[in-house]
């Protein structure tokens, strides 16, 4: 069936010799297991029986369970007549047509097509072949059979190419018109989103903190609800029944307040018929009707039941002893048609004890949500506090992003520093990456060991069972000889065996395609202290643009971004150089270190590893410290002219002076980005969704609407980071005017009132002390 074309039909048949193999799911399924994958000319190939085929003999690996057996049965005498035929079959039956060289150019044994089977394309859009039932075997099968095993097998090649990706790139090629349209509709959306916010972020900030408090005294309401939901209520319901009895309880005690009134006993036991209280609202909300006047149930009136005399609307429980049916509580009356009476709570029992069980049935679990409602509240609470606490820091910080707003829309230039930026840091990646690639390709030939190995677990090493924080002999993994260290290579099977004594050696080492040495950990610090400068160089142009417009007289005439740029360029290169160093140098000690973890990895020393990510993780935080620091440094340098190490310890002192200021403004503003963001790139997808739908309704706009998006996170990038720094250096001004008194009559219109109590309390303090 293999070796004979003209039985393929029954290689693929269930009643063959072969059918528990060929005719399952599993093998189909599992298709790029089992088929090698090689380059071809195209999917049409010519017979394997054409006269320049080859031809390849199966023999098993030397690692095999049978592979002696194999070669005791070759190296046996011919003159045994069973041995003979066995020999003549293994010649016979395991010899197979290879496709020949000119079309396969690899080993005949990575060339053998299976018999039955066609190659055919794989999609109009992929350069893969996959395979089909050839026509005799269709006609054996059946075509139903027969498509089921092709869809099979072409479903598991088509998880290894991707056929809709160069469809995508040519949807995007077709749209490309689109594409800059939105482009430059975005750059509009976020200067319209500048300007709106000089108007609207007040209500924006104030509704969101707003929502804030909501969130948690909503998030407290949900835990306690749950800790008292009935088997069988609703959420909603017992929502709507908590919140109902903690209304009524709270307007009698004000009411009684007011009126100077003792409030009435509301106790209640057995079915309430010795209630006198004064609920008048049913569990659901409901306003209950007078007992003597309502005409829904005339028989409940206080002629016939005595505890209905004085019950007004009251909710009461009256009943005979002659009365067949009695209701378990208390009740009354509704103007409701569809429900005509309901159920009542006395007032100050806010959540009734469930007397069929709790939809939670732990009594644990209960109090840990009540006790859980109590501490979201109280978070509630010390977060309105602190909003009441920080209210005049909060109308500070709002009106710092709306001069940053004003700064930004008045000089659109500014929006090319980083741009520039962006350019810059292209071109030099770029640069790095074509010198990096050439150090990093640099493996040397002793780099990986040249020997062979017996087993894959020596070769590869073993892995350890438990999970991170498990220790114990059981976790003990072993380092293979081919990567212990990183970067490493990887672990084949060469079919040239290695035999020493009665060790069959078929493992070797792979090179790896890069390695690092010393001159790469040369170049990539450079990478790292230009990347810093470029940063940190854009940090301190946007900050001497808005410091020079903030002290400005006329704010709308001067040239602010050329200015900044010459002066920079001219002055503090120097100070920008060395803070770039300074970051340079921690980031490359945070790398090292994870170069580090790597090998301990490589090794399999666990404890290593988690001690190496605790110190990357310090040194991430303390570089995040080291960047706020520098950026205010950059700061001071821009205003006040002075060197790094003076900026840095100026900018120090002035945050741990204001540091609740700095603290509220950095809050809001990343608060701020996130609404720009969001607004920035929310307005450019639709835009861009209509705009496609108009120009393009014969493509799909899934891609190009990606793309859209991606592009809008860019320039949203753009606009929030020039606007976050422009918003730090209005506050960094307005610090200066208020400490040093410098120029306050230049201060934007959006800080005067602020300016101002600032000029009152200075005056007044001599007048004090004199």
């Amino acid at each position: 069936e293999l070796t004979d074309p003209s039985k393929a039909h029954e290689l693929f048949s269930p009643e063959g010799l072969n059918g528990d193999a060929f005719s399952t799911d599993t093998f189909w399924g599992s298709a790029t297991k089992y088929f090698n994958t090689v380059c071809l000319p195209q999917c049409m190939v010519p017979s394997a029986n054409s006269t320049d085929s080859r031809t390849y003999t199966y023999s098993p690996p030397p690692d095999s369970d049978y592979a002696i057996h194999w070669k005791t049965l070759l190296s046996a005498p011919e003159s045994d007549p069973s041995v003979s035929k066995i020999r003549a079959v293994m010649a016979d039956a395991f010899t197979f047509v290879a496709l020949p060289f000119s079309v396969c150019p690899y080993n005949a044994a990575m060339c053998v097509p299976v018999p039955g089977l066609e190659l055919k394309d794989l999609g109009a859009s992929t350069d893969y072949c996959s395979f089909g039932m050839a026509n005799e075997v269709k006609d054996a099968l059946g075509h139903a059979a027969a498509g089921v095993f092709e869809t099979l097998g072409v479903a598991s090649f088509k998880s290894a190419a991707s056929e809709s990706f160069g469809k995508w790139v040519g949807d995007f090629q077709a749209s490309i018109d689109t594409f800059i349209l939105v482009a430059l509709i975005s750059f509009a959306m976020g200067l319209i989103f500048l300007v709106l916010l000089r108007f609207f972020i007040g209500c924006c900030v104030w509704l969101s903190i707003l929502f804030t408090i909501v969130m948690f005294f909503a998030g407290g309401f949900f835990f306690y609800v749950l800790s008292g939901q009935c088997e069988g209520a609703g959420l909603l319901d017992s929502g709507r029944q908590t919140a109902v009895a903690i209304a009524v309880a709270g307007q009698t005690v004000v009411t009684d307040v007011v009126q100077r009134r003792e409030g009435e006993a509301e106790s209640l036991t057995g079915r309430g018929e010795d209630y006198r209280g004064r609920q008048s609202y049913t569990r659901s909300g409901k306003r209950c009707l007078m007992w003597d006047t309502q005409k829904v149930m005339p028989e409940y009136s206080s002629q016939n039941y005595e505890a209905l005399v004085s019950a007004r609307n009251f909710c009461r429980n009256p009943y005979n002893a002659t009365d067949l049916h009695k209701a378990k509580t208390i009740w009354c009356i509704t103007p409701d048609p569809g429900v005509p009476w309901e159920e009542c709570t006395p007032i100050g029992i806010v959540q009734p004890e469930c007397v069929h069980g709790y939809e939670i049935t732990g009594q644990h679990m209960r109090d840990a949500l009540r006790y859980s409602s109590y501490v979201v509240w109280a978070l509630g609470g010390l977060w309105l506090l602190v909003i009441l606490c920080f209210i005049n820091r909060i109308r500070l910080a709002i009106a710092l992003n709306k001069v940053a707003a004003v700064f930004v829309a008045a000089h659109p230039t500014v929006l090319l520093v980083p741009v520039f930026q962006a350019i810059v840091a292209i071109l030099w990646c770029t640069l790095w990456f074509y010198g990096a690639s050439f150090l990093l390709s640099q493996v040397p030939d002793n780099y990986t060991p040249k020997g062979a190995y017996a087993t894959y677990a020596e070769a590869y090493g073993t892995e350890s069972p438990c999970s991170t924080f498990e220790y114990g002999d059981h976790c003990t993994a072993i380092p293979g000889a081919c990567i212990d260290k990183w970067p490493s290579g990887g672990v084949w099977r060469d079919p040239d065996c290695d035999i020493q004594g009665n060790t069959t050696k078929c493992w070797r080492c792979s090179q790896p395609r890069y390695t690092m040495d010393w001159r790469f950990g040369v170049s990539f610090f450079v990478f790292l202290w230009n990347n810093a400068f470029n940063v940190a160089l854009g940090q301190t142009l946007i900050a001497m643009a808005v410091g020079l417009w903030f002290f400005s007289a006329n704010k709308s005439g001067m040239p602010v971004v050329l200015r900044a740029v010459r002066t920079v360029l001219r002055y503090h290169i120097g100070t920008v150089a060395f803070g770039s160093f300074i970051v340079a140098l921690v980031e490359f000690i945070r790398y090292l270190m994870k170069y580090f973890e790597k090998q301990a990895q490589m090794r399999k020393n666990r404890c290593v590893v988690v001690l190496l990510k605790a110190v990357q993780c310090c040194l991430w935080c303390f570089e995040k410290c080291l960047k706020f620091l520098n950026k205010n440094a950059y700061i001071q340098t821009a205003l006040m002219g002075t060197n790094f190490c003076t900026s840095a310890r100026n900018a120090f002192a002035l945050i741990l002076r204001n540091v609740l200021r700095f603290g509220t403004v950095a809050v809001l503003g990343n608060a701020i980005r996130m609404i720009g963001f969001l607004c920035i790139m929310s307005s450019t997808g639709v835009v861009g969704y209509i705009l496609m739908r108009e120009m393009h309704p014969d493509i799909s706009p899934f891609m190009p609407v990606l793309l859209f998006l991606m592009m809008a996170y860019v320039v949203s990038k753009l606009y929030m980071n020039v606007f976050g720094l422009a918003v730090d250096t209005c506050l960094q001004c307005f610090l200066a005017v208020e400490e040093m008194g410098l120029c306050s009559e230049c201060v934007p219109g959006c800080l005067k009132n602020f300016a101002s109590s600032v000029g009152r309390k200075s005056s007044e303090t001599p007048r004090s002390s004199g």
